[in-house]
């Protein structure tokens, strides 16, 4: 793995914007699957200081753009480790493409994707990650409700879950194992609105359903809050998250 140096040089940040990239350790990866795949990643990391917990990303649907870059998972990245001393792991699932390269594979339907799920927790283990919880968005919702409730996961925040490949039976699990599970579903989204989703998560019961006003299924401009509400449930003594940075002495 490669680290790569931070490309802000700057050790006060007056103002966090939408691509603000802060200091982390930031390595290439690659994840290997039980199936003998390869998938290419990034982990970032707090600079001089190990991490309190760990947020393993899954993207949304690549046959419609979803990729480890998608925007939220790359702000995540981008701002947590300094801002939160969170590890992030991002990767694309098989078949998929973003600049940091292409997935080894094809895409199938949230089946052969439990290999990769399975693939990242595995990646977090070797290098002594702590405190794993699943990230996902959109289609990585489904992937962590149905491939994620590992002994090794502590929870999964889910943002803008459509439920459309995750089955009961998958919330019976989760229900089963009493992880925490947060659902962050946005007031106009095109697949599963906050009544709808309070109904079907009611099958767990320790699971918390936030309704975003204003927001839709991608979240644009919703950002901020969107990180927030992650660190709220990772790691609270990060929260709120601040608007400005400054570099630890």
């Amino acid at each position: 793995m490669r680290a790569v140096p931070s490309r802000l040089s700057s050790r006060v940040v007056p103002e966090i914007r939408q691509n603000t990239v802060l200091p982390a350790e930031r390595r290439d990866v690659v994840l290997h699957t039980a199936d003998g795949l390869e998938l290419v990643g990034e982990l970032a990391l707090p600079l001089g200081r190990p991490p309190v917990a760990t947020l393993v990303c899954l993207h949304p649907l690549p046959t419609q753009g979803g990729f480890m870059d998608s925007h939220l998972l790359k702000k995540a990245s981008y701002r947590l480790p300094a801002l939160a001393d969170l590890a992030v792991l991002r990767f694309n699932t098989r078949g998929t493409t973003s600049p940091r390269g292409t997935s080894q594979g094809s895409f199938d339907d949230a089946v052969g994707e439990r290999f990769d799920v399975a693939a990242a927790l595995d990646l977090c283990e070797a290098q002594d990650l702590p405190q794993l919880w699943l990230l996902g968005w959109s289609f990585g919702t489904d992937l962590a409700l149905k491939h994620g409730c590992d002994p090794s996961v502590v929870g999964a925040v889910l943002i803008s879950p459509p439920l459309r490949y995750a089955g009961p039976e998958d919330l019976r699990t989760w229900a089963g194992s009493g992880k925490p599970v947060t659902a962050l579903v946005p007031e106009h989204d095109d697949f599963l609105r906050p009544p709808e989703a309070r109904e079907r998560f009611a099958a767990v019961p320790q699971a918390e359903v936030v309704a975003v006003e204003g927001a839709k299924h991608l979240f644009v401009g919703f950002t901020e809050r969107v990180l927030d509400e992650v660190v709220r449930r990772v790691n609270p003594a990060a929260h709120p998250l601040p608007a400005t940075y400054e570099e630890p002495a």
